[in-house]
């Protein structure tokens, strides 16, 4: 019951803070990866060359599928911006279902661009099914395709060490961010500019994709205080000797 009445409570504020903000844009505080990310783009554009984006390896039906849809989220902005470009943005992920909606998004993106007849079904592709596989058909991407900048956000493992230090050798920009330890400690280390916990969540609002995107940081924000708030009075109650 408390489950349902918090999943009701952030779906209500969702809807009125997506109204308020067609009315009035939020501003957020500067996210240094993604003033990289969006210079990266221009000259990308600039420069006739190529974006790569890898979605990584989650699967949208598990608990790990919340990054996914934050790439997929991004990826459809990415492709609007880009789609000026001489050569179309290529997308690697390691599922099958993310590789399918990975070309539908790119599909979708073009088709906001009125650029459609720019899209190949072979930008998107599923480059592994298994962590190593996935980084090994990976990297040819990153040293062969021309790519000017690498955004690698998702579920990834160990197997990052391997696209980092491709994108190093190439000396490409280096975008990224993941929802698993073993990957944040690597990009941490490797990326120019890494993302850090929960800001995976915010590229949809920080590259533009929509006012629902803007509404869904402040209802985390507003949620997140109500926890700390639940917390903080549960440990007054409890000195207080207050039992439930």
């Amino acid at each position: 019951m408390i489950a349902l009445l918090i999943l009701i409570l952030a779906a209500v504020l969702l809807l009125v803070l997506t109204l308020l903000r067609r009315r009035s844009p939020a501003v957020f505080r500067k996210i240094e990866a993604y003033e990289r990310l969006n210079h990266a783009i221009g000259l990308s554009v600039e420069g006739g060359t190529r974006l790569h984006i890898s979605l990584g390896r989650g699967n949208l039906f598990t608990a790990r599928g919340g990054s996914a849809l934050a790439a997929l989220a991004m990826l459809r902005r990415l492709t609007e911006r880009a789609s000026l470009s001489d050569q179309q943005p290529i997308v690697t992920s390691g599922d099958a279902s993310l590789a399918l909606l990975s070309q539908d998004t790119l599909q979708s993106g073009y088709r906001a661009a009125r650029a459609e007849d720019q899209y190949r079904l072979t930008a998107g592709r599923l480059t592994g099914l298994t962590p190593f596989a996935f980084a090994a058909g990976t990297l040819p991407v990153i040293r062969d395709e021309d790519v000017s900048a690498n955004i690698v956000i998702g579920e990834l493992g160990a197997e990052a060490a391997l696209l980092t230090d491709a994108s190093e050798s190439k000396t490409a920009d280096l975008i990224a961010a993941s929802d698993n330890l073993t990957a944040q400690a690597i990009l941490y280390a490797a990326s120019q500019q890494p993302l850090i916990g929960e800001e995976l969540f915010a590229a949809g609002a920080y590259l533009g994709a929509g006012a629902s995107h803007e509404a869904s940081l402040q209802t985390q924000d507003i949620l997140r205080w109500l926890v700390i708030l639940a917390i903080l009075s549960g440990a007054v109650l409890k000195f207080l000797g207050v039992n439930f």
